[in-house]
């Protein structure tokens, strides 16, 4: 039963790389294979390659000073960091908001058995996202410093015990949340501000990290022994890597009883938080007068309340609403001496900076695709939205005007500030403005169209559509790949000689064009589309 369970975990999690939602029929196997490939390309090859590089930064001069240790011990919590960080947004609504709770509790199935398959699949997620990290180190130990049955041993150890370090860590994460979110009120606004402090101070180590690196390399010894002596677990914790016999019995033995605690908690309170409905509160009906909507205004506040109502879809689809207004703040604080930096390093290329400026804007922007799963997400309650006397258009624009203006706005602020700070010409700030806006619009337009091509109405989680999306990955990796060719094209490719005002005008040219293409796609056949799915 539980291996069955697991299976279908798993198929829900990859479902949309077997099956193909919009014909309503599996995928053939070569397409399946591709998906996988591109999948395995972005988590072994960008990110696994990523830390290889800051693997092979640290190993050697650390095994030199006779510290290995704490080079197992730096990898393995960057690991645990990001097993933790790859699974916090999803481990609760896998553990507890699955929508086939009801369903399964319905059948005869051991609780036990399903709270088990659950915290499976939430050990398999942070395996993906720990391995990454500790694996190329691994490997990058052996091939730089030492390669024995010993280190072999202890490294592989080590790699099992943060994976299951990782799941602990995520399911006592989600059973606090459960515990403290049936007793609060606006839920999603305090994970999401939860959320975002993580994220600045996630940034802020990566900012950092640099420059604690170089002083780290410089003073291996010195740096150890503080760690050892304050940390002293933290020191048993690296010494597994190098296969010391003690510090893995104690850390095997310390893991082993923090995931036994964790069984322990959730399995006593899963039941009754998987079937709880929260604390409801009491009011008083007071009699007011509802002011009445027109349809254009109804939908816009249905997809609002929608968007503010999930925060994964917030936090996973709507980032950019944040860093846009921070990038602004940050060029009225920074901006003279940043500016100053870059017509340096690119006056030889007059022009060259606003491009810059222009790509950053729109990379951020990228981030928001709240347009893409807007269709997925009606799920099975789809037919209320056809059976009603609106017209399919009125339905998509909604969902087009809710990333138009959650983009737009900030993207505005951040221009206006750039406007402010910017000693350019007039005429090149307004070509500036004329491009990231142009490009807001194709993005949105974009991601509706992914949305209709690529749908999902039959999920159980709504994660699956939100962050696993094959559409939901084109828009935003497609949007960041045509923002590096529009800045490509003009600083190594021949684009420069049109000059800024000449480039800048053929890119927000072809930037209409494809705007115009998908509007009328979307106004015809995407109408059709989505009144028949």
């Amino acid at each position: 039963m539980l291996k069955v369970l697991v299976k279908k975990e798993l198929a829900e999690i990859f479902r949309s790389y077997f099956y193909n939602a919009k014909k309503n029929k599996a995928r053939s196997k070569g397409a399946t294979a591709a998906y996988f490939v591109l999948f395995a390309l972005l988590m072994a090859g960008v990110l696994g390659g990523m830390f290889a590089m800051l693997a092979k930064t640290l190993c050697a001069p650390l095994h030199a000073a006779g510290v290995g240790w704490l080079y197992f011990a730096m990898m393995g919590m960057i690991a645990v960091l990001l097993g933790a960080f790859g699974s916090v947004f999803t481990t609760y609504s896998t553990l507890y908001l699955a929508k086939d709770n009801d369903l399964l509790l319905s059948l005869p199935i051991p609780v036990s058995v399903l709270m088990a398959s659950r915290m499976t699949t939430v050990y398999l997620m942070g395996l993906l996202y720990s391995g990454v990290v500790i694996l190329p180190a691994i490997l990058v130990y052996w091939v730089e410093a030492a390669f024995g049955l010993q280190t072999v041993l202890g490294s592989l150890l080590l790699t099992a015990l943060i994976s299951v370090f990782v799941m602990t860590v995520s399911c006592a994460l989600g059973w606090v949340v459960a515990k403290i979110s049936l007793k609060l009120k606006r839920k999603s606004l305090i994970t999401v501000i939860v959320s975002l402090a993580f994220f600045a101070v996630y940034y802020f180590a990566v900012f950092k990290a640099q420059t604690l690196i170089s002083e780290l390399l410089s003073n291996a010894e010195a740096f150890g022994e503080a760690v050892k002596g304050a940390a002293y677990p933290l020191y048993l914790f690296g010494q597994v890597g190098v296969g010391d016999p003690i510090p893995c019995l104690v850390i095997s033995l310390v893991v082993a009883a923090l995931f036994a605690l964790m069984w322990a908690l959730i399995s006593r309170s899963f039941l009754k938080l998987v079937t709880s409905t929260g604390k409801s509160e009491r009011k008083v009906y007071k009699e007011t007068a509802v002011r009445q909507k027109s349809v254009s205004s109804a939908l816009l506040g249905k997809e609002f309340s929608r968007f503010l109502a999930n925060p994964n879809y917030m936090l996973n689809c709507g980032l950019g609403i944040l860093m846009l207004p921070v990038c602004g703040i940050l060029l009225l604080w920074k901006g003279g001496a940043f500016l100053t930096v870059m017509n340096e390093v690119f006056g030889e290329k007059p022009g060259s900076v606003p491009v810059l400026l222009c790509t950053m804007g729109c990379m951020i922007a990228s981030m928001n695709d709240m347009a893409v799963p807007s269709v997925s997400l009606e799920g099975k309650s789809l037919w209320l939205m056809q059976s009603l006397p609106v017209k399919p258009w009125q339905a998509l624009r909604a969902k087009l005007s809710v990333q138009l203006l959650l983009t737009g706005v900030p993207m505005l602020f951040c221009l206006l500030c750039l406007a402010m700070v910017c000693p350019f010409a007039p005429l090149d700030v307004a070509l500036a403005a004329v491009q990231t806006l142009s490009f807001v619009l194709l993005s949105a337009l974009f991601g509706l169209f992914m949305g209709l091509k690529m749908p999902n109405l039959n999920w159980t989680q709504e994660i699956t559509v939100i962050k696993q999306s094959m559409g939901v990955m084109i828009a935003m990796f497609g949007g960041w790949a045509y923002t590096i060719l529009f800045c490509v094209g003009f600083l190594l490719l021949p684009g420069w000689k049109l000059g800024f005002a000449g480039y800048m005008g053929a890119f927000i040219g072809l930037n209409l064009v494809l705007c115009g293409v998908l509007y009328l796609w979307l106004k015809k056949r995407g109408c059709g589309v989505f009144a028949a799915l």
